[in-house]
């Protein structure tokens, strides 16, 4: 991605025949300083990766994560609502579901 956009306007007045003035309006997305310990640093610049890009999808990711987890609370609170919080036993039963789905050999491509 471009940090700037160049739009090409014409201009009214002082044109010439077959010729056309243009003036170009800058955009500029806003900066961000952002510090990065030595290793890291020496790693994206070892590798010339593009570290403005990579924070882009890193910071995007994140709002994304954080907003799937808002709406599991949202969700789970209208689910207590609705049906109650479950009883011990249903509690354990669940925990021991999932304890044998967990313990299942994952299975290998092959």
């Amino acid at each position: 991605m471009e940090p700037h956009k160049l739009l090409g306007r014409p201009t009214a007045g002082n044109q010439r025949p077959g010729q056309a003035d243009m003036v170009c309006i800058v955009r500029r997305m806003p900066r961000m300083q952002v510090y990065l310990p030595d290793d890291l640093y020496q790693q994206v610049k070892a590798r010339r990766l593009p570290a403005s890009e990579l924070l882009q999808e890193a910071v995007r990711a994140e709002i994304r994560r954080q907003d799937l987890l808002a709406e599991t609370d949202s969700y789970l609170s209208e689910l207590l609502a609705e049906v109650g919080a479950p009883s011990p036993q249903e509690r354990a039963h669940a925990e021991a579901m999932a304890h044998r789905i967990a313990a299942r050999p994952t299975p290998r491509a092959g």
